[in-house]
């Protein structure tokens, strides 16, 4: 009988443990839970899978607050070794859809509307700028 008990116990405390995993995933902060409504017009993503790999954004946001720009640089997926940038654009109409893989990333006319550049590197180190191309 002491045994059924045990058993019965432990399966309790494995079915707690799982359903508290889950719940404490499905909680975590993301994009969604800044208040700025930021809209993801572009992206690029190299096709090297054993080297670093290379991640560009190119985001509207209608609102210039660098803490939420820097929080949703935070949230982009960043690969070790790998490097993640992500431009903020003022106007969604002067926001670059293909970004390239070439320094700055996107045609010179849509620098005018680049509010702000985030960088992750390869070392995991952050830089945000503020008017990059100013």
């Amino acid at each position: 009988m002491k045994g059924k008990k045990l058993i019965y116990f432990i399966g309790v405390l494995v079915v707690g443990l799982m359903i508290y995993i889950v719940a404490d995933t499905m909680f975590q902060p993301g994009v969604g839970d800044l208040e700025t409504d930021f809209e993801e017009i572009g992206f690029y993503r190299n096709e090297n899978n054993t080297g670093p790999v290379i991640r560009i954004y190119t985001v509207f946001s209608p609102d210039t607050l660098w803490q939420e720009m820097r929080q949703y640089g935070d949230f982009m997926p960043h690969t070790k070794y790998g490097k993640t940038t992500v431009y903020f654009f003022s106007d969604k109409a002067g926001t670059p859809s293909d970004p390239i893989p070439e320094e700055p990333n996107f045609d010179r006319a849509f620098r005018q509307f680049c509010i702000g550049k985030y960088e992750k590197t390869a070392m995991g180190e952050v830089r945000f700028t503020q008017f990059p191309f100013q």
